[in-house]
């Protein structure tokens, strides 16, 4: 396990599989609806693989798949056609098994018989439990042999394991069924042009306690499922949207659903709904992962950053343990449920080794400040943010440079602490990995960003003396940090400091989210700019992660040449911050074409090969999807576009569109802004807002920025 990374714990889950996930459940399988546990296939709930096997047989043959759809992020029809025993290609006997995942799955099983005669069927379904960690999955190496015990009961069987004191079960349910303990088994007689359907169901047991009564119950009959009821509620709290441009609405609706199926609850608090980080391998609260995700989702329901905050806050760090990385004031790198110690980074359940979740913490408090929630609900996570911004100071900052550093703590931990988090994603120009601790230079932007966040919600509070202590640590980090990190001859900042302060000089896309948060000095914007969009930085799809010219290059890596949407979504933000619209249009433009060729969905990542070269994106094998904060990308490239922004303490929307031609009018309505719901249009470079709460008024022009308004206040000078 040592030098556990993102990229290297997990295997590809195979060209053709199918994921499905809605909450803290999900499911991967074959093209054919079949899963086999030497694959990384499976039903997953709270990190454990509660299905490891689920094969159907229609006499004694699996499917030949014809066809795999996904109807919903948590819903797929798999067709697939029994394979004639006499030789002969076509067979009339169709199968079609709608299934559906939730806390557990279902799944509706339907043959079609073509012919003029009837088709006697023995179709036989086999489960398999392993109750394997997530972990042991995506590493394809099972440590623990549970003690295994299945009963079945007329068209049930219940499966149980026993490791140690821990007692987990499935039960399966398989209606009219007969079944042993091995498989469970119909003889379905189809009548000529007809159809045979059958319901079977999936759901995890909590220890000893009694099946629950929910379990006979089947989420895809024709009534409305809990799952489908979800994505209700959900679809009905959002903004709906209306493009001119068809492609573009497509994509940022299947974001809109991606989203709603990546909601997660806090177990110990319901009613907080917060973003896990991506499925397959990621569904679980990430620091990280999940204030961007929710960060860029603001204008989509302010509330998921805010559950996040407060799910983040109440297990903020409080002691120091060199095993999990736990300091006092730190924020969480991932939770993880049910998984054995010794299998999770650091060997436990939650893990704190992050460098930039504790600032970008603080900076999200900021940003949920102002979409006008209620004071005393901001008041509570203040004490939060202060600690998080104490931990900055002395775990951070251990050797007291004034940068923000990382050096994992022990061998079972991320080697790199960023969000390139791959071994080898910090290197010099000529391929050198370089050595920790390091700063990196958008972790020191995000230390700026929280500093001035900090800094407003103690003016907004009436506490000058403290906004002018926090913006006074403000601009001498700026200062710093264009003095250190600044490479004149080469015109672009370096990615990184190493252990000995020597400046880690690849040309990597860190330095674009930097624009972002403002921390760049006005006269060395101009040569980031035409770094990153140059030929090497600029792959046709988005800006790539390291320069082709840099010597650990690589298009088809994790970190050092792939291009990320995320990334790519806060560079274009960073560029129309500092006027680069052109810029910005061109990158949001590639990255909504990208979309085009994964049904509106944009992976996590995909390959840096050059669009000249190949004139589609090039998947990246191990790339989750759904993911987060690439579903959130859309969102915050249209969003940015729009300068689409809210500060109710200040008494203000700001709108000033700059959306390309191509993109074609926008109508939004049931928009949140504190505690209200607007319309806005969007006709060319006019926008038109209605419903905005009283004393809310409208700015028909860029909306200030944080440091801009600081400014105003004298805070910045």
């Amino acid at each position: 396990m040592a030098g556990w990374n993102a990229d290297t714990a997990a295997g590809p889950v195979g060209a053709g599989n199918i994921t499905l996930v809605e909450g803290s459940c999900f499911c991967i399988s074959l093209a054919n609806g079949d899963i086999h546990p030497e694959h990384p296939h499976g039903v997953f709930h709270e990190d454990t693989r509660i299905l490891s096997r689920w094969d159907l047989r229609v006499n004694g043959k699996p499917l030949e798949p014809l066809a795999a759809e996904v109807k919903e992020p948590y819903r797929a029809l798999f067709i697939g056609r029994v394979p004639r025993s006499d030789g002969y290609a076509d067979s009339p006997l169709v199968v079609e098994r709608l299934r559906e995942v939730a806390a557990g799955v279902s799944e509706r099983i339907t043959i079609r018989n073509y012919s003029s005669e009837p088709a006697e069927c023995t179709v036989s379904v086999r489960a398999e439990s392993d109750f394997a960690d997530l972990f042991e999955v995506k590493e394809a190496r099972i440590q623990r042999t549970w003690e295994e015990s299945r009963s079945n009961d007329g068209d049930s069987l219940t499966i149980s394991a026993v490791w140690h004191d821990v007692l987990k079960r499935v039960f399966v349910h398989a209606e009219g069924a007969v079944s042993t303990p091995d498989v469970l088994t119909y003889e379905a007689l189809v009548p000529p042009h007809g159809q045979w359907s059958r319901q079977l169901s999936v759901v995890p047991v909590s220890g000893d306690e009694p099946v629950p009564a929910s379990a006979h119950r089947h989420p895809t009959a024709p009534d409305m499922s809990p799952s489908d009821r979800r994505r209700r509620e959900w679809v009905e709290k959002i903004p709906k949207l209306h493009m001119g441009n068809r492609s573009i609405e497509r994509t940022l609706r299947r974001s809109y659903d991606d989203l709603g199926a990546l909601r997660i609850q806090d177990p110990a608090h319901p009613e907080r709904v917060v973003v896990a980080a991506g499925a397959p391998w990621f569904m679980t609260l990430f620091g990280r992962d999940s204030l961007w995700a929710s960060e860029m989702a603001l204008p989509v329901d302010p509330s998921l950053a805010l559950g996040t905050l407060q799910t983040l806050a109440d297990r903020q760090g409080k002691v120091v343990d060199p095993m999990s990385e736990e300091e006092p004031g730190k924020i969480l790198h991932e939770v993880r449920l049910g998984v054995s110690s010794g299998l999770a980074l650091g060997g436990k359940a939650v893990y704190y080794g992050s460098v930039d979740a504790t600032p970008q913490f603080v900076m999200a408090l900021g940003s949920v400040s102002r979409w006008g929630f209620a004071k005393d609900t901001i008041a509570a996570l203040l004490p939060h943010a202060d600690r998080a911004l104490d931990w900055v100071r002395e775990y951070g900052d251990k050797d007291g440079d004034g940068f923000v550093e990382y050096s994992r703590l022990n061998d079972q931990g991320l080697v790199n602490q960023g969000w390139k988090d791959s071994w080898d994603g910090i290197n010099f120009a000529d391929g050198r990995v370089a050595e920790p601790p390091i700063a990196l230079c958008e972790v020191q932007a995000l230390v700026y960003s929280a500093l001035l966040s900090r800094a407003w919600m103690a003016y907004d509070a009436g506490d000058a003396p403290l906004a002018a202590q926090l913006t006074g640590e403000a601009k001498r980090l700026k200062e710093k940090f264009n003095d250190e990190f600044w490479l004149p001859d080469r015109g672009y900042f370096a990615v990184a400091l190493d252990r000995d302060k020597k400046q880690v000089d690849a040309c990597a896309s860190n330095m674009g989210q930097c624009l972002w948060h403002g921390i760049v000095d006005d006269d060395k914007v101009p040569a980031v700019v035409e770094r990153l969009m140059s030929p090497e930085m600029f792959s046709g799809w988005g800006v790539r992660t390291l320069g082709t010219d840099m010597g650990a290059y690589n298009p088809a890596s994790y970190h050092n040449g792939s291009v990320w949407p995320h990334d790519n979504a806060i560079i274009a933000a960073g560029l129309l911050r500092y006027g680069f619209v052109e810029e910005a249009q061109r990158i949001s433009t590639a990255l909504l074409e990208a979309a085009d060729f994964s049904d509106g969905r944009l992976p996590e990542l995909f390959c840096g090969f050059s669009r000249e070269q190949v004139s589609e994106p090039v998947p990246y094998p191990t790339a989750c999807s759904p993911q987060a904060w690439a579903a959130t990308t859309p969102i915050m490239l249209i969003t940015s576009l729009m300068r689409y922004d809210a500060h109710v303490s200040r008494g203000g929307f700001w709108l000033d569109p700059v959306l390309p031609e191509s993109y074609g009018d926008v109508h939004l309505t049931n928009a949140p802004i504190a505690g209200n719901r607007m319309t806005i249009d969007v006709v060319g470079s006019e926008a038109a807002v209605q419903g905005l709460p009283e004393g809310i008024t409208f700015h028909r022009e860029h909306r200030p920025w944080l440091t801009e308004l600081m400014a105003e206040t004298g805070l910045l000078g």
